[in-house]
């Protein structure tokens, strides 16, 4: 069974959008529910009222031309991922907005069924992945604040009043793994015959 994924498209010129449209409806890797916005400001209220999946946009438009036309959409729908395209062979310009937050680009004239369809699929499982770890990197700053450590054991004092190794506490607010070493401060303390010898 096909994946249905929702495409909105943000096209003026009537033949590229076309073209696009046949290309999407003719995959076998997946269904396309696709909408169409000539404009900008009429593509933010797609997004609006519809569950999108994925964005192609085109950085000349009515209403909007170049870098702002990622701006725009992007500020406003930061998980929808976006593939921009563009009739000119500026790749500096393309891999400017693909920095900025963009999952990739498409150029007019270059287009095949395949390279469109794997470009969304891409943009759509980066933008997942992405989304993910900043989700994991929210659940890490629960470890910013005030924490209550012992000065002299650093045992944290967790929620419940408990009293933990440091170790176990970051683990269990965390993903972060730990190995032992000693540094030179305790080496010195700990083991001063040893560094006495290497003197």
């Amino acid at each position: 069974m096909k994946k249905k994924i929702n495409i909105l498209i943000v096209e003026d010129n009537p033949d590229d959008f076309f073209l696009l449209k046949e290309i999407l409806e003719s995959s076998d890797e997946a269904e396309f529910e696709i909408f169409h916005e000539y404009g900008i400001e009429k593509a933010k209220t797609a997004a609006k009222n519809n569950q999108i999946d994925a964005a192609i946009i085109d950085l000349s438009l009515p209403d909007s031309f170049g870098i702002d036309t990622f701006f725009t959409f992007h500020k406003l729908f930061p998980l929808i991922p976006v593939v921009i395209m563009t009739g000119s062979r500026d790749h500096e310009l393309a891999l400017e907005i693909v920095k900025k937050g963009a999952q990739d680009y498409l150029f007019k004239g270059d287009l095949s069924a395949a390279s469109i369809v794997r470009t969304l699929r891409y943009a759509i499982e980066r933008q997942h992945l992405t989304t993910k770890l900043k989700d994991a990197l929210e659940q890490v700053k629960q470890l910013k604040g005030m924490l209550p450590i012992c000065s002299s054991c650093k045992k944290i004092r967790d929620d419940k009043g408990y009293w933990q190794q440091i170790e176990a506490y970051i683990s269990k607010h965390s993903d972060a793994t730990f190995t032992h070493g000693i540094c030179p401060c305790c080496i010195q303390e700990l083991y001063p015959e040893f560094v006495n010898e290497k003197k």
